[in-house]
């Protein structure tokens, strides 16, 4: 049995985040990372972050993800485990994982859950094929390994990791046909939209995926028009040839182990799904358990790490750490998340933030 002050599930942005005020108390921390390098989605993003210099703008994923490591290893008590599954939370507080194959008890006197989100997908005729991918395994294909996934790609949603994929797809020297919307009006930033627009890509409104055709492995992209009621109009098909087939249809909040340990949960679409009820300080139903990032409702990046900052603070609080300044600090972390959730999507997760309030 492994007995900690503070168990952080995830090693991502927020995670990282998450250790620095238990860590810096000079707090025993425990960050247990699933994947095999530290870091989450920002190993893969090869783009320069906005936001402000708190968020580390003009700073590219890779690099910030160096950032945050760094600052952990200069703190002498928290330690970071990769290929390190966390499985199961019990009620008697108890948390088992698998470290190196290893199956492992942990008692942690506190926990903040930075699992992340999973891809969502959509339903159409073939889309089972080989060559039919979500966005972030492209990211990783590329990003992560180097690998060149397609030549002829067709990207299927308009979001910020669609329209960011889409560029890093030219980047990598990949054609890419079209990008979809099922909407009337973009759903990213219009600056990943208008270079795309600059490199001659077709962003088309009001049009989705009909079929993927193939016989062992995706060949061609059916995509039709869509009505206002999002019905496919007969008549509007183009067949696409393409061997790659991108979908990037939203995300959906990692859950389990808050429902597991009995955190009071709601479903709150604008946040992508399940996500534990919470104060604005990130407190769950139970009082020793806190969340950040996209489990608690998917975000950007930027928003993840202050969120990350947030529920440091807050498991900082609960050990009984005295940490200089806390209001303060609460306060800045409070005007940088409403600096970030800005426009209609800002105001959408504002709401539905308002909506999971315990």
């Amino acid at each position: 049995m492994i007995h900690i002050d503070l168990l952080v599930v995830g090693a991502g942005p927020a995670g990282l985040c998450a250790a620095q005020a238990v860590g810096a108390a000079g707090g025993s921390v425990l960050i247990l990372e699933r994947g095999n390098v530290p870091g989450g989605q920002l190993v893969k993003q090869t783009h320069m972050f906005f936001g402000s210099e708190k968020q580390y703008a003009s700073y590219r994923g890779f690099d910030i993800a160096d950032i945050l490591i760094d600052k952990l290893k200069a703190m002498p008590g928290v330690t970071l485990k990769t290929n390190a599954t966390v499985l199961a939370a019990y009620d008697n507080g108890v948390w088992s994982a698998e470290i190196d194959g290893a199956y492992v008890q942990i008692y942690p006197k506190a926990v903040i859950v930075a699992t992340g989100a999973s891809e969502k997908s959509t339903p159409f005729p073939g889309n089972d094929l080989p060559g039919v991918f979500g966005a972030g395994a492209v990211q990783t294909l590329m990003n992560q390994y180097g690998i060149k996934p397609a030549d002829r790609v067709v990207m299927v949603g308009w979001g910020n990791i669609g329209l960011i994929v889409s560029y890093q797809l030219l980047q990598a020297g990949v054609n890419v046909l079209a990008v979809l919307g099922r909407s009337g009006k973009i759903g990213g930033y219009l600056v990943h939209a208008s270079k795309l627009r600059r490199m001659g890509v077709p962003i088309l409104a009001q049009h989705s995926v009909k079929s993927a055709n193939g016989t062992d492995r995706l060949e061609s992209v059916t995509i039709w028009q869509l009505d206002k009621n999002a019905q496919g109009i007969p008549g509007t098909e183009k067949v696409l040839e393409a061997d790659a087939l991108c979908i990037s249809v939203g995300l959906s909040p990692l859950s389990e182990l808050l429902w597991q340990a009995g955190c009071k949960m709601a479903y709150i679409p604008a946040l992508g799904g399940h996500v534990a009820c919470r104060d604005e300080f990130l407190r769950t139903s139970i009082p020793n358990i806190f969340i950040a990032g996209d489990a608690a409702g998917v975000e950007e990046a930027s928003a993840a790490m202050v969120e990350g900052q947030m529920a440091g603070l807050s498991a900082a609080e609960y050990l009984g750490y005295d940490i200089p300044d806390l209001d303060a600090q609460r306060q800045d972390c409070l005007a940088q998340l409403n600096s970030l959730r800005h426009g209609a999507v800002g105001e959408r997760i504002v709401a539905g933030i308002k909506s999971a309030g315990l």
